[in-house]
C-alpha cells in the first residue's frame, strides 16, 4: 500500500524549479514567496537586536560572493562546483545563510559543519568535501585552525563569523570585512545554468552519521531544498490561512548546520516572510528571555528542550510566554505523555512534531495545527509518497503494523558523496521508481477524522540521538578499539534525563589488564573519548565491563541483547527505562 497526503492537503502550487539556485528562489516572488515589500527582517540577533532587512541581507550576500571571487579567483561559470567549496563551522549568526548562499552565486557548494565537532572530526569533513575556505567564530577558532591546517586550508582563507559580545581578532578578516571588500569588487557574471542543473548540482554537503564509520556527506541539490520549502509552506499554509496568520516571530536556536535548522528555519520560515530571532546556543534563562522580550510565536525545538522546560517549570513560570501559540519539535520522537505534561502547564499551546532526515532534506511528514494527534509525527507533505516494508522486503498493506519506512519525494537527495555502496543501500529502485530507505520503523494508522498519521517507533539503523545530534555506535567502537584497555566493545543508547539519550559502552578488556582496577580503566576509556570526540559523543551512559560481546555467527553485534541486559539492570534498580 502506497501512502499519500490526506485529502485536505493541497497539491504543490508549482513544480519545484530546477534551473535556479536556492538563493535565487528565495528572492523570486514569482515562485510564490511572501512579498519582499511586506516581509519581516529575516534574521535578528536575539541577544543584541541587531538586524538586517531582507534587501540588506541580500546585498550582504552579494558582496560576500564578490569578495570570495576576488580572494579565491573563482568565477560563476568557470570550473567545477567541486573546485569552489566553502565550509561554515560556527554558532548561529544573522549572517549564516548569507554566507552559505554567497558561494552559490559562484556555482559553488557549501558544507555547514557541526560546531560541536572536535578538530579531527572537522578535518575529516573539510578533507572529504574538498573545502577551500572556512568560516568560523572566535569560541571555536582554535579547533577550526587545527582542522584547517590538517586539511591544507591556509589561515588567510579562514574568516570569522561575528558573534554578539565578542571582540574582533586582529589576524583574521570578518564577514563584515568581506562585505566591505565586495562593495568595491567587480560585479559577478550572471549564472548560465542549463535546464535541470539545479536538480543535479549539490547546494549543500550535510554530514549524516551512518551505522558505521565516520559521518557521510549527503549531496543536497538546490531543487531538493526548494521542493521542501514549497512542500512545507503549502502544508502549513492551510492552518495559517485559516487563522489569518501572515508572518510570525520564530526562535532561531537550533543549529543552522543541522538539516532541521538549515531548511526549516533558515529557508522555509524566511520564504514565507517570518522573522527569526537567532540565538547562538541554548542557555535556559537566555532562551526564556528571548521568547519573552521579542514575544515569539513559534518555538522550533528538540525533545531535550521540552524536558528542560518541564524540569525547570518553576523558573519558566517567571517569564511571560503568553505570545507563544505553537511549539514544534523534531529530530527525535516526543512521547504523548511528555506532550500532555507540557500542555498541562501551557494549555493554549499547539504542540506539533514532524519527521524527516538529512537524506530527505528535512520534512517528510508533519503535524498540522488543524489535525493534531499527539504522539505521532503527523501526515505526509504534498508531493510525498510512502510505503512500509517488512523485514523480508514485502510491502505491508494493513494499518498499525510496524515496518521500515520508504519514501519518494522531490526533496529526496542525490546520494552520498564518493560512497556508492552506501548510496545503493539507502536509495533503492523498484518498478515504481526510486525510494529512500529511511532505516526507521514506523506504524501508520488513521485518526478519528480518517486521516493517516505516521508514528516512528524505532530506529533500525541504531543511531543514538543526543540533543538532536546523531551518533553512530560503530564510529565510537572503532575509536574505543584503539585504546590498549579495550579488546572488544559495543556501544548502545541508554536513556538520559538531560539529553534524551546517551552512548554507553560495553567493554571486554584484555588479559593484560587483569591486575588493574576497573575504576581506573573506566576513567581512562571515558577520557580517551572526551579527548578526541565531540561532547555529545561522550560516554555519558557509562562503561560496563563484560566477558564477551554477543555476536551473530556472521560477527554482527547483537545490540538488542545488550539493550535487554541494560533494561533488566535498570528495572532492578528502579531506574528509568
Amino acid at each position: 500500500m502506497v501512502f499519500t497526503p490526506p485529502s485536505w492537503v493541497p497539491p504543490l502550487p508549482i513544480d519545484p524549479p530546477d534551473n535556479m539556485t536556492i538563493g535565487q528562489f528565495m528572492r523570486d516572488e514569482s515562485c510564490g514567496r511572501y512579498p519582499l515589500a511586506k516581509t519581516q527582517n529575516p534574521f535578528t540577533c536575539g541577544l543584541t537586536g541587531k538586524t538586517y532587512t531582507a534587501a540588506e541581507a541580500f546585498e550582504r550576500c552579494d558582496n560576500i560572493a564578490k569578495a570570495l571571487a576576488k580572494i579565491m579567483g573563482w568565477e560563476p561559470n568557470v570550473d567545477s562546483p567541486w573546485d569552489k567549496v566553502i565550509s561554515v563551522f560556527s554558532f548561529n549568526t544573522i549572517d549564516y545563510l548569507s554566507v552559505l548562499h554567497s558561494v552559490h552565486q559562484l556555482s559553488g557548494i557549501a558544507t555547514p559543519a557541526n560546531v560541536a565537532y572536535s578538530a579531527s572530526e572537522l578535518e575529516h569533513q573539510l578533507k572529504s568535501s574538498g573545502a577551500k575556505v572556512l568560516f568560523t567564530c572566535l569560541p571555536v577558532l582554535e579547533i577550526a585552525l587545527q582542522a584547517a591546517k590538517g586539511a591544507g586550508i591556509p589561515e588567510d582563507k579562514v574568516f570569522i563569523m561575528e558573534l554578539p559580545h565578542h571582540a574582533k581578532h586582529p589576524n583574521f578578516k570578518t564577514v563584515d570585512d568581506l562585505v566591505e571588500m565586495g562593495r568595491s569588487a567587480p560585479s559577478l557574471e550572471p549564472l548560465k545554468w542549463a535546464p535541470g542543473q539545479g536538480a543535479r548540482q549539490p547546494a549543500f554537503l550535510c554530514y549524516s552519521s551512518g551505522t558505521s564509520g565516520l559521518p557521510k556527506a549527503v549531496m543536497i541539490s538546490h531543487r531538493n531544498v526548494i521542493a521542501n520549502v514549497l512542500q512545507s509552506s503549502t502544508y502549513e499554509g492551510v492552518a495559517r490561512k485559516r487563522k489569518g496568520i501572515e508572518t510570525e516571530r520564530l526562535l532561531g536556536l537550533l543549529p543552522l548546520s543541522h538539516i532541521y535548522g538549515l531548511v526549516v528555519i533558515g529557508h522555509i520560515a524566511v520564504w514565507r516572510g517570518d522573522q527569526i530571532f537567532v540565538v547562538p546556543k541554548f542557555e535556559f534563562n537566555e532562551f526564556l528571555t528571548v521568547v519573552e522580550k521579542y514575544k515569539l510565536n513559534t518555538l522550533h525545538v528538540v525533545p531535550p528542550i521540552i524536558v528542560r522546560l518541564l524540569s525547570g517549570k518553576d523558573v519558566a513560570k517567571k517569564f511571560d510566554l503568553s505570545s507563544v501559540r505553537m511549539l514544534y519539535t523534531g529530530a527525535a520522537p516526543t512521547g504523548k505523555q511528555t506532550v500532555e505534561e507540557l500542555l498541562s502547564i501551557y494549555p493554549k499551546w499547539s504542540v506539533c512534531q514532524g519527521y524527516g532526515m538529512t537524506e530527505s532534506s528535512t520534512v517528510v511528514c508533519s503535524t498540522s495545527e488543524d489535525d493534531i494527534w499527539q504522539g505521532t509525527s503527523g501526515s505526509l507533505l504534498p508531493g510525498v509518497r510512502a510505503k512500509v516494508m517488512d523485514p523480508d522486503g514485502n510491502e505491508i498493506t494493513t494499518y498499525n503494523t510496524p515496518g521500515e519506512l520508504y519514501i519518494q519525494s522531490p526533496s529526496v537527495t542525490l546520494g552520498y558523496l564518493n560512497n556508492e555502496k552506501a548510496t545503493s543501500e539507502t536509495f533503492v529502485y523498484d518498478h515504481d521508481g526510486r525510494w529512500l530507505k529511511t532505516g526507521d520503523e514506523v506504524i501508520v494508522d488513521k485518526n478519528d477524522k480518517g486521516y493517516e498519521h505516521f508514528t516512528v517507533v524505532d530506529r533500525l539503523k541504531e543511531l543514538i540521538k543526543v540533543k538532536g545530534h546523531q551518533v553512530a555506535p560503530a564510529e565510537l567502537e572503532a575509536h574505543l578499539l584503539a585504546h590498549p584497555a579495550v579488546d572488544d566493545c559495543a556501544v548502545i543508547s541508554v536513556p538520559d534525563e538531560r539529553d534524551g539519550e546517551a552512548p554507553k559502552a560495553f567493554v571486554v578488556t584484555p588479559a593484560s589488564m587483569a591486575n588493574r582496577k576497573d575504576e581506573d580503566i573506566r576513567a581512562e576509556i571515558i577520557k580517551h573519548v572526551q579527548d578526541h570526540k565531540a561532547h555529545y559523543k561522550w560516554l555519558k551512559g557509562g562503561v560496563e565491563f563484560i566477558d564477551a560481546i554477543p555476536k551473530s555467527p556472521s560477527g554482527k553485534i547483537l545490540r538488542r541483547l545488550l539493550r535487554d541486559r541494560e533494561k533488566e539492570a535498570r528495572r532492578a534498580k528502579g531506574a528509568k527505562l
